[in-house]
Parts: C-alpha cells; structure tokens; sequence
C-alpha cells in the first residue's frame, strides 16, 4: 500500500504556484485582486461587473450521509472532485468555508481537506488566514459593547436587558464562557446582567457575510439585526443603535472572497464559515458568484449532511440569491453506514471500533437506509444525484458494491469509490465524468416550500419529509415567539433548523433513519439580517468545548521554526 505521509507533510513539501498565477489561470487580473502574501489573495467585487456578461458555469454541490463524529471526508471529496475534473481538462473552481480555530484546536481539525486532497497554505487556512472570522468577532463585539453602553448610558432606547440576545464571541473552544455574567465592579464597569460567549462562526454577522449580495447589501443585513426588545416588546436593531455604519467599515475587506489552490492547482476560493447545525453552513454567495463567471464548473460544499447543510443551501442560499445547482454529490462511507447498520460506538478522539472495520454486509444493508433518506431528501429538489463512496483501506469490493446497488435503487445517477486522500485527483476521475454526464441532465430544480407558508406549516414541512418525523411539539416559548415573528411580519422568512448533525431526528442517539416520533421544538430565534428564523431542536451548543486530549495539545514548533503537530 503506498505511504501517505501527515497532512501537514504533504502540505509543507508541495511547491505552491504564485497566488497571481492561479488568479490568471481563471481569468482575473493583478488589479482585480489584493495578495496576501505569495500565496493568498483577495478578490475585488468589481470582477463581477466586467464579467456580467460571460455565461454561468455549472454548480456541483457536495453533501453527505449522516455522519460519525469523525467525519466522512466531505472536504476532502469537494478537492478531490476538484482535482479529478482537472484530471479530465475541465476548467473547474473549488468554493468552500474557511475553518474556525475552534475545530482546529479542538478535535475535528481544520477544514482544508487531507492526504492529497488538500487546498493550501494549510498552515495558513487553518490559523488566522486573511483574518476574516477575526473581522466577524470584532463587528459582533462592537455591537455588543453598543448595547451595553446604551443600557448604561441613560437607556434612550428603552432596552429591556432582559431581552438582549446578541452574545459576545471568541474564535476558540471555551464552555467556561458559556454563561457569564458581566458588569460587575460597580457602575463604572456597566449594567449587570447575565450573558455569554458564542463561537465566532455562530455569530449571526458570519451568516450575514456569507449571503450578502455586495457591500451595500451587508450594511442593510447589519442594520436590520434584532438585539433585544424594549420594556413594552419593540424590537432594538443594530440600526437602531447606530452600529451597523462602523460593522460594515470593519467587515468591508473580510468581504472580498479569498484565494487559495488546490495541490494540483485549480483555484479554490474559500470564503465565510457559517456553522451548518445553528446556521446555513454554506459558503459565500460572493464567492460562489465569482467562481460560476470564471469556471465551467464549480464544486462547493455543504455543512454536515443532506437534512442539514444541503437542505438550507436549497432553501436559504439558493432562495436568497438565485443560484441553482446542476448536481448534488452526497458523499458516504462503508464505517458510516454500517454505524448506521446498528454496529459500534463511534467517538471523537478514540480509535475506531474494530467491528466498523471488518466486512458486515447485513449491517451495510441496513445502514444504507440513511443513504437512501439522503438521496431522496436531496432530490426533493429537482437536481441530479450521485453517490461518492470515499473509500477506506478495509472496505471490500463487496461492500462497495452493496452501497453502489443501493444507491442505484433509491434513485442516485450512479455511485463510485474514490481514493482521493491517497491519489488526489486520480482518485477520483470516474466520480468527476459521472458528475459531468449528470450536469448535463435535464432537472427541475424546486424549493421545499414557498415563502408564504406559515412559519409552523414550513417546519412541519421540514419535520415530515427532511427529519422523518410524525409530528411536530412545540414548547409554550417557541409558540409564543412564532405569535410574535408573525406579527412582526417575519412568516415569510425560510427556516433555518437548528439540530444535531449526528442524526436527521433531533436526537444524535438515533442512528439510521429514524420513524414514528414526534419532532420538538423547544424555542425558535430570528436572524433577522441574515434573512432567516432559527428554531431549536433539542439542545445545541453555540460555545463548544475542549476536550481531555484537544489537538492543541500535538501543535507546536520545531528547532527550525516549522510547524508540527497540525494534522
């Protein structure tokens, strides 16, 4: 078997392409980008106007199963699509989110793909890059410090503090900021009341920065965010509090989408990260824009699995912005399918269960259940369906075989093992002409509901045909807050679901395809600049935390100033 060295190896010993080149490779001009560096580059918006006219590429968009807490390569598929189109001379752009420190610190790791699906500078990707999601954080944390002074100043808008929902937010995993309360020393050091920290990712100006349209269309999102409410229930906005000007100045280079490459040299712009089980887990609608005037096709990801990152690309991302997708790509693996088969235990930071990695051809049956969900949630929406089986050293030809049939029958164009992680684009040339072929096929692209419909007639929508579910609960909160949206003129906002990642149910113990149970819905929340309601299903968590063993504890430098430990 061939020796695939770390990540982070193959990483530091491929020699990049000047950023300049790759820029040239698609069409764009030293005055249509600002480098950062030798190796990343920003890319001005002005580029969609001169290129208005030129026809738009095909958008391929990567989704997955449900997946272990592991992770089943759906980056490391979206490059290697990348690079197997290239394989077969197609003028092809990656898009994809730019990770968050947290997860690279944490346990998941970063979001650059692996072995020789990778998109660099790793090291750079994955640690402060062009310092967008810093720019987020300080956009958000200036808002807060605006609230704050204004309830301690007098209070001219008549804050309720009670009321205020706008957290601060950090870029690292930190649960001890999960609940704080600030304000305390006397009054000097403002109000006390009781707040907490979220994920810079989570902050609803990620998800902002992510849909907006160009830069005076950020600046009405900004404005138009809800805080809190005053003592007789009107909404307070950003607007309202005179932040949105100074948020806008502070984001307005982090909108400029960001260029990177791919190690076989396709260009990949990686821009915006929202989180996928609080928000739409998408990346920008900018970048996706910018890729489709210069490419003849485009390879983006989803958030975490069909019932999740897709479903909200669909019915947030493509409702907001009028892009469409000509494929989907649902990305699966043999161990995942045959956790969802009923065996082992799957935990993050632990070896895999030794039984997830013989041949189990009943259990493989039986889990491809949550394969056959996808597909069909997937094709809800009109576009053309294919399967890519990210293959591992232990799955055998049996089992592939076993997930191609099933994925035949339950409607995919076809199915088709990849080695990427070992062979980069190689890897993947028969999923890379099977995607084209299915690019050209006819589709009908659809949303999941219109507008118009009641805010509980769009989640019972979601609950039936996404999540499985034979009913909807809604705690007395949720029903109170979705009164208020309505009368607040906010029904004709899509949903963004809130829930596990590690389940279509709201339960992450539900493995496979879960039936019969009732959906609840314990509060539902509005993004109101982003364009979308949040309901919460079950208990999800904004602040993630570290773990006994994070991988923070393997970064570090060596005698020569290199990084090791990162992957």
């Amino acid at each position: 078997m061939k020796h695939v060295p770390s990540d982070l190896e193959i990483a530091q010993a491929h020699k990049m392409k000047p950023i300049v080149e790759i820029a040239e490779k698609m069409g764009l001009t030293e005055d249509e980008i600002d480098t950062y560096g030798k190796y990343k580059a920003k890319i001005k918006l002005e580029v969609l106007e001169r290129l208005a006219d030129r026809p738009r590429g095909k958008l391929i968009d990567v989704t997955a199963i449900t997946p272990t807490p592991l992770g089943e390569g759906k980056t490391v598929t979206t490059i290697g699509l990348t690079q197997g189109l290239g394989k077969i001379g197609k003028n092809v752009i990656a898009t994809l989110r730019q990770p968050s420190m947290g997860p690279v610190f944490g346990i998941k790791g970063g979001a650059a793909g692996g072995g020789y699906s990778q998109v660099v500078p790793m090291e750079d990707i994955n640690i402060h890059f062009t310092g967008d999601i810093h720019a987020v954080a300080a956009a958000n944390n200036l808002l807060a410090a605006m609230i704050d002074t204004s309830i301690l100043l007098k209070n001219p808008l008549n804050i309720d503090p009670l009321t205020v929902m706008w957290n601060r937010v950090v870029d690292i995993n930190d649960r001890a900021l999960r609940d704080i309360v600030i304000g305390l020393g006397g009054a000097m050091n403002g109000y006390p009341r009781q707040t907490g920290f979220d994920m810079a990712v989570a902050s609803e100006v990620m998800a902002i920065l992510a849909l907006a349209n160009d830069l005076q269309d950020l600046r009405k999102r900004f404005g138009r965010i809800v805080v809190a409410y005053t003592y007789d229930g009107r909404p307070v906005t950003a607007e309202d509090l005179k932040a949105a000007g100074s948020m806008t100045v502070i984001m307005k280079e982090a909108l400029k989408p960001n260029l990177i490459q791919t190690l076989e040299g396709q260009p990949c712009i990686m821009h915006a990260g929202p989180f996928a089980n609080i928000a739409h887990g998408n990346n920008s609608v900018l970048a996706d824009r910018i890729a489709l005037k210069c490419a003849d096709y485009v390879v983006t990801e989803s958030g975490f699995g069909a019932d999740l990152g897709m479903e909200k690309f669909m019915d947030i991302k493509c409702r907001q912005s009028g892009l469409r997708p000509d494929c989907v790509v649902i990305t699966c693996t043999v161990r995942a399918l045959k956790m969802h088969g009923g065996l082992g235990k799957v935990v993050a930071g632990k070896p895999l269960p030794e039984e997830l990695t013989r041949e189990n051809i009943p259990a493989l049956e039986k889990g491809c259940a949550n394969l056959a969900h996808q597909i069909k949630v997937a094709r809800y929406f009109g576009v053309p369906v294919v399967v890519s089986i990210n293959r591992f050293t232990p799955d055998t030809d049996a089992e592939v075989e076993v997930v191609r049939q099933k994925a035949l029958e339950a409607g995919a164009m076809g199915a088709y093992p990849i080695t990427v992680w070992r062979d980069g684009g190689e890897g993947a040339v028969d999923l890379a002409r099977a995607v084209v072929e299915a690019c050209e096929q006819p589709s009908d692209f659809k949303l999941l509901y219109p507008d118009e419909l009641s805010i509980k007639e769009k989640i019972e929508i979601l609950a039936a045909k996404v999540y499985n579910a034979a009913g909807v609960s809604y705690e007395p909160l949720a029903e109170k807050k979705i009164k208020q949206f309505e009368e607040m003129g906010l029904g004709h906002l899509p949903i963004c679901m809130a829930k596990t990642h590690l389940s279509i149910s709201h339960d992450p113990a539900l493995k496979n395809v879960p039936a019969g149970y009732i959906f609840p819905i314990r509060d539902i929340r509005a993004s109101v600049g982003a364009g979308f309601l949040y309901p919460l299903a079950g208990t999800m968590r904004t602040m993630p935390g570290l773990g006994s063993k994070p991988a923070a504890h393997n970064v570090d430098i060596d005698e020569n100033g290199r990084t090791i430990g990162l992957f």
